[in-house]
C-alpha cells in the first residue's frame, strides 16, 4: 500500500508535523529525505531495508558510494541527499559551538567533535581555535596520520594560531581502534604543543581524544 493510502497520522510528514521529528523512526525520517520508495516499496520500506542491509542508520550515512550507490533504490540524487543531511549535522554542531564560549557548552563541544571524527578510517588531528572569551573562531583539520609517526609538527599549529589571532585553542583527535586512553606520544606531543603556544601566551585548554563515540578529556584527567 502507498504511503498515500495510510492513515493520515501514521504518514511520515504529517507524523511529523504534528508530533515533531522525534516521534519518527530512523526509516521514517530516511523515508523523508528519499522521497519515494520503488516498486512493491514504500519509502519507509525501503528506509528500513537500507538500515538492516548496512547494519544501522550510522553505517548507512556513513558508507562509501561505491557501496551505497550498489543497493537498490539508491541512486546517485539520493546518495547526495543523505551525504547532505549528514553534512547539515555536522555543521548544525558546529554552529553551536559558535554561539558561544565553547567551555560553557562542553556537550556540544564533544558532540560536534564526535560527530566529526567517530568514523574516520584514519587518525585526524584538529583545533578549534578561541578568541580570548573562548568563543570559537576557526575549526581546522591540521594533519593525518599517527601521532607517533611525528604527523602533528608544533610550528605549523603556531603559524595557524597566530593566522586566526586565537588567544586560546583546544585540540582533539581521533583513535580509529576505539581506544580512548591516550598513548605516550599523546601525552608527549600534547606538552610539546603547550610549551610552544605558551611562548605566544596562547592557553591550550584541552585536548580530546574521540573514539567509538566516547569522548577522553586530557584536562579532566589532570593531564594538562
Amino acid at each position: 500500500m502507498s504511503i498515500r493510502h495510510w492513515p493520515h497520522p501514521e504518514r511520515p510528514r504529517e507524523k511529523l508535523l504534528e508530533r515533531g521529528a522525534h516521534a519518527l523512526s530512523d526509516a521514517e525520517l530516511l523515508a523523508l529525505l528519499l522521497g519515494s520508495g520503488t516498486r512493491g516499496r514504500t519509502a519507509v520500506e525501503l528506509g528500513r531495508m537500507l538500515i538492516a542491509e548496512f547494519g544501522s542508520l550510522r553505517e548507512l550515512l556513513n558508507s562509501e558510494a561505491q557501496r551505497c550507490l550498489a543497493q537498490s533504490g539508491i541512486g546517485p540524487a539520493r546518495y547526495a541527499i543523505l551525504k547532505a543531511a549528514l553534512e547539515l549535522a555536522r555543521r548544525h554542531f558546529r554552529e553551536a559551538l559558535r554561539l558561544g564560549p565553547a567551555l560553557a557548552a562542553p556537550e556540544a563541544t564533544r558532540t560536534f567533535l564526535v560527530a566529526h571524527l567517530r568514523d574516520r578510517p584514519y587518525e585526524v588531528f584538529c583545533c578549534l581555535y578561541l578568541d580570548n572569551r573562548h568563543r570559537l573562531i576557526a575549526f581546522e583539520e591540521l594533519f593525518r596520520g599517527t601521532i607517533d609517526r611525528a604527523g602533528v609538527h608544533p610550528r605549523e599549529v603556531m603559524r595557524q594560531t597566530l593566522l586566526h589571532n586565537a588567544a586560546a585553542v583546544i585540540f582533539a583527535h581521533n583513535h580509529p581502534s576505539g581506544v580512548l586512553e591516550p598513548s605516550q606520544a599523546d601525552e608527549l606531543i600534547t606538552r610539546r604543543l603547550k610549551e610552544a603556544l605558551a611562548l605566544m601566551d596562547v592557553r591550550v585548554l584541552d585536548h580530546f581524544i574521540i573514539g567509538d563515540g566516547l569522548c577522553f578529556s586530557f584536562s579532566e584527567h589532570g593531564l594538562l
